[in-house]
């Protein structure tokens, strides 16, 4: 008899204990009105939660694995791409979670497109500077290091993010450059390929100087500056008869093209000096000008 009223009793307290607790999780509130209204209950949301946790956990060990071998500059740029892909995910995990549970998502769905619409035109321009972003870290297409010519400007990266580039240029002034630029307009990469590149420094010289001497000057001037490459090796251009001198180009190869300038001021300095001990004239531009006096 007391076994059978205890566990009568033990019964009654489960029913009421899972009783309350059905209770609290039909607990909610309602959305809208009429053919839109929308109930959310509480274990909805608990449901809900659950399954941000469970993506999270998800995207923590994808991430993990796609970074496990890659270099630290390239690991610093997908987990900020990384992280854009979170914020979808759980928007995406959101919607389903609501509509398995029976929910009608779709005035859901008509608020978040007007509103994703809005944004789209607002932020226009950041999306194509995060998908700028998103190219460059897949065809690695700039890298830390690279020098870069924008807008007629010439700079160094020294840092790539999700949606904008930093780079420092010759005068030490930091250029903030949006991603988007890479992708839409044309862009020079002195050092995409290798990190030699071939300049030049332009000179002309008077008619009638002994071509082959100016040859063996220039060649003389580039190959005792120091930063200029012995192979390959430097060379001389006779490139036009101009209307006041010969025009001469000696190109070089270099491994620094941010100091291009300082190489190339140098170079003058010795051209200039060399030509001054040989006799070689650098002509300013001359103007035949003929006066016709006519008689009245």
């Amino acid at each position: 008899m007391q076994e059978d009223v205890t566990e009568t009793i033990g019964e009654v307290v489960t029913d009421n204990i899972w009783g309350a607790i059905k209770s609290f999780l039909d607990l909610g509130f309602t959305l809208g009105t009429g053919t839109h209204e929308v109930r959310i209950a509480v274990w909805t949301l608990l449901l809900v939660i659950l399954s941000f946790v469970g993506a999270r956990f998800f995207l923590k060990w994808i991430s993990v694995l796609l970074t496990r071998k890659m270099e630290e500059q390239d690991k610093l740029k997908f987990i900020s791409f990384f992280k854009f892909i979170q914020y979808i995910t759980y928007i995406i995990v959101a919607f389903a979670v609501l509509s398995a549970t029976g929910i009608n998502v779709t005035p859901f769905l008509a608020a978040s497109a007007a509103l994703l619409v809005g944004l789209g035109l607002a932020l226009q321009e950041l999306f194509q500077d995060v998908i700028g972003g998103v190219f460059i870290f897949i065809d690695k297409s700039l890298l830390v290091g690279d020098i870069v010519e924008v807008d007629g400007r010439v700079a160094r990266v020294i840092e790539v993010k999700l949606r904008i580039t930093r780079a420092i240029t010759r005068d030490d002034k930091i250029v903030v450059i949006p991603n988007h630029k890479f992708i839409s307009e044309i862009i020079i990469n002195y050092t995409q390929n290798h990190k030699t590149t071939r300049e030049f420094v332009k000179i002309g010289v008077a008619y009638g100087s002994d071509i082959k001497k100016v040859e063996t000057l220039l060649l003389q001037s580039v190959n005792a500056q120091r930063g200029v490459l012995k192979s390959p090796k430097p060379f001389v251009l006779f490139e036009d008869f101009g209307e006041s001198a010969l025009q001469f180009s000696v190109l070089f190869f270099i491994t620094d093209s941010f100091s291009d300038p300082r190489i190339k001021s140098e170079i003058r300095y010795r051209i200039d000096q060399l030509f001054r001990e040989n006799n070689i004239s650098i002509p300013f531009p001359q103007r035949d000008i003929h006066v016709i006096n006519k008689t009245l």
